[in-house]
Parts: structure tokens; sequence; C-alpha cells
């Protein structure tokens, strides 16, 4: 086993695999709790809570690289997407209004709101770390998902003074917010996870068709379209 093959204490490469699987639900799982105070004593609005939860949920592929290749690591790397779905659709159905997952990843504080993007969301992560694992099209889309979409409505809410609609209300400084923000995570999670794949040319030519779906989308439907085109492009280009 060479310095590159190394595993975490000289573990087996599946108990190591298993071991990053759980520091990924110790990242994951800390960010609804850290919200939820945020929200509770500092008075965080609950749509910045939700898009910084939105934010966090796509960066997880960072912890791609940990996973060393085997069977089980296009499954280990998402089982944590695969909980939440469970949870989600639970959450969905039957929780309290004070329930933590309705006050920081909704926009109303509508528990039903969570059987929609937010459901869509981990589905579709769900996709990108199993069919899509250690590729271009999944690491593209979650990047782009997590920090385009996330970064977009908060910007655009608080300074989008262009305004603009065709299937919902946008902003053009929401929509170039999205784009800088796919940009940027798009060239750091592929140079980081994949940099044989790294092309910044192809990346923008897919974060700027992003941006324009993304424009174009109503609202939850677009963490389908944009994981969509994203995927598309990456794989035709």
């Amino acid at each position: 086993m060479t310095a590159m093959d190394s595993t975490f204490f000289d573990l087996p490469v599946v108990w190591h695999n298993v071991l990053v699987m759980l520091l990924t639900f110790v990242y994951v799982f800390s960010v609804p709790p850290l919200m939820d105070w945020l929200v509770t004593n500092h008075g965080l609005p609950r749509d910045i809570s939700r898009k910084i939860t939105h934010i966090c949920a796509g960066s997880v592929i960072i912890f791609l690289p940990l996973f060393h290749d085997c069977e089980w690591s296009r499954y280990l790397n998402i089982t944590v997407f695969a909980v939440w779905t469970i949870l989600l659709i639970q959450k969905g159905l039957f929780a309290a209004d004070d329930d933590q997952a309705v006050k920081t990843m909704t926009r109303t504080g509508d528990k039903r709101e969570l059987l929609k993007g937010t459901l869509y969301f981990v589905i579709v992560a769900m996709i990108c770390g199993t069919i899509f694992y250690k590729q271009l099209p999944g690491v593209l889309a979650m990047a782009m998902l997590g920090w385009g979409d996330g970064l977009a409505p908060i910007v655009g809410t608080r300074m989008g003074r262009i305004k603009y609609k065709v299937l919902s209300d946008k902003s053009v400084e929401g929509s170039l917010a999205f784009l800088v923000g796919s940009l940027a995570a798009g060239l750091f999670f592929v140079h980081l996870i994949i940099p044989e794949a790294y092309n910044p040319g192809k990346i923008a030519m897919i974060a700027v068709a992003a941006t324009i779906v993304e424009g174009v989308s109503p609202k939850e439907v677009d963490n389908i379209l944009i994981p969509v085109t994203v995927i598309a492009l990456s794989l035709v280009l």
C-alpha cells in the first residue's frame, strides 16, 4: 500500500470509508441545530438559514476525495442523503411547527415545503453520488446546485433592483450571484475532486447555461432542472 493509498489508522479500506461516511453525518447533522440556534436566538431570517443549509448540503462533496474507491464507496458517500430522504418525508408529513428542519429549511414554516425542493435536492444528491460518483456531471451538478442556487436568492431578495419574470420573479443581481457562485464552486470542487477533468472553459459554459435555466425556472422545480441541465451538458460537451 503506497502513501497515496493509506487509510485512516491503517484501517481496511471498507472501514476507512465507513469512518469517512460518519464524518459526513457529523457535518450534515450539525447544520440544522446551528441554523436553529441562529434563527431562534439571533434573528437569522428563515430564507437565509434555508439557503445556508442548502449550500452546506451541496458542499458535502468535499468529503469525496477521502473515500477510497471500492464497491461500497459510491453507496457509503450518499448514506447521509438516504437518511435525510426518510427524515424529510416523515417531517414533511408529521413534524411540529417548531421542528428544527421546519424552522431552518422552509421559507414560510409550512412543513409541507420539505416534500418539494428540499426533498428533490437530496434525491439529486443520491443520483450524483451513485450513478455519477466522482465524475464530472455529479460533481458539477452538486457544486452548482449547492452554491449557485444557494447564493442567488440571498443576493436577489436583498440587493436585487433589476427585476424580471419568466415563470417566477427573479432579479439580474440574483442571477449574477448564481453565475459567480456556480462558476467558483464548479472550478474549486472539480479541481479538488477530479483534477483530471478540470476544464475552465467547459465549466464556464455549463455555469452560464445553468444560470439561464435557473432564471426561467419556477420555484422548487429548479432543484431538478438545474442538475439535469448540468449533467446533460457535462456529458455532451
